[in-house]
């Protein structure tokens, strides 16, 4: 009865919130009624490469120095990674669990419940929860995964707010952040340090923490021990309906591990902020390539002849296009997938 009383709270939540922090904010709370947690990492994620963004976390103040050891480990852990989970999972063994072993248990952590949110349009989203002092029982962990499905939908209804036309141009980049092999921040060029005000802003008087960086600079190293093979790169929603695009990348021969890492960070491209347009509003294989053809201006006939369908079965498309994505025609269609005014 608690946990289906908790369940309906979370619907509530999921159905007004307009977006993803506020959600996951609220959410936590009401988790927190019935599975009680010390501790918890929530990003959102890149739906095709599952590389995290926009981390909403609180942990121990004694592990803030060690977060970039943290986020590394996390991606080179694979008990219960989120990008081959299936279900809720907690650490049945704790061993098998790098960044447990070699960090979280220093700290008195006894247990992580991981949850994945993910659909068929890609990845949204993960939660870790930390108990201190005890493990998360078979019913927790089926409440978690019995709210996770809604709010894999209701994240990815989220990120697609965001799509809003920006009416300007994307600005200077590509800027960058040089981190050590360790991932320690070494360098930065000058706009870097707004970029990252603006894509997590800090506590006021605190410095802008570069996490979505130093998910992408993890992604690289997971890439190079083939603990994972989707790319070191992630889009990320900035503000006011733009889109950026980071990547990580060794300075020097890509094989030397002890090289230093450059990430980038760069308005999203329209092929890029495209792709996660077309995810986050669920269109079909089929209909994200027909708006792929109309971001380059083909026409009707044009993109027919592309795709070998009949003019009306494209005008077919379009209409369900027009219905997902709330647009009425094509200019205001592109003009949200573009980010153009």
């Amino acid at each position: 009865m608690v946990y289906a009383a908790a369940v309906e709270r979370v619907r509530r939540i999921s159905r007004v919130a307009t977006d993803s922090r506020t959600l996951r904010s609220q959410v936590l709370i009401e988790i927190g009624r019935v599975v009680p947690f010390d501790a918890y990492v929530w990003p959102l994620t890149d739906p095709e490469t599952s590389v995290g963004t926009e981390p909403l976390a609180s942990i121990p103040p004694t592990l803030m120095p060690a977060l970039p050891q943290l986020i590394r480990l996390k991606y080179l852990t694979e008990a219960n990674r989120w990008t081959s989970l299936a279900a809720t999972a907690r650490l049945v063994r704790p061993a098998d669990s790098l960044v447990w072993r070699e960090l979280l248990c220093a700290h008195g952590v006894s247990d992580i419940a991981s949850t994945v949110f993910r659909d068929r349009y890609g990845c949204w989203g993960f939660l870790d929860l930390w108990r201190v002092g005890g493990v998360f029982t078979s019913p927790e962990l089926t409440f978690l995964d019995g709210i996770a499905e809604r709010l894999t939908e209701d994240l990815r209804r989220c990120q697609a707010r965001t799509f809003t036309a920006t009416g300007g141009a994307q600005g200077p980049g590509p800027v960058v952040l040089l981190l050590a092999p360790d991932m320690q921040v070494l360098e930065q060029t000058p706009q870097t340090h707004d970029y990252l005000m603006r894509m997590l802003p800090p506590d006021a008087g605190m410095e802008p923490v570069p996490a979505s960086a130093y998910n992408v600079a993890a992604q690289l190293v997971a890439v190079e021990e083939g603990i994972d093979l989707q790319p070191p790169c992630a889009r990320v929603h900035l503000a006011a309906g733009r889109w950026l695009t980071l990547r990580a990348a060794r300075l020097g021969p890509a094989s030397r591990s002890d090289a230093q890492i450059a990430v980038t960070i760069e308005g999203a491209s329209p092929g890029e902020r495209t792709a996660v347009f077309a995810r986050a509003f669920g269109l079909t294989t089929r209909e994200t390539e027909l708006l792929m053809h109309l971001t380059t201006g083909a026409d009707t006939r044009a993109v027919a002849t592309s795709m070998f369908l009949s003019a009306n079965t494209v005008q077919d498309h379009l209409k369900s296009i027009f219905s997902k994505t709330g647009t009425r025609n094509r200019r205001t269609l592109l003009s949200r997938a573009l980010g153009t005014g």
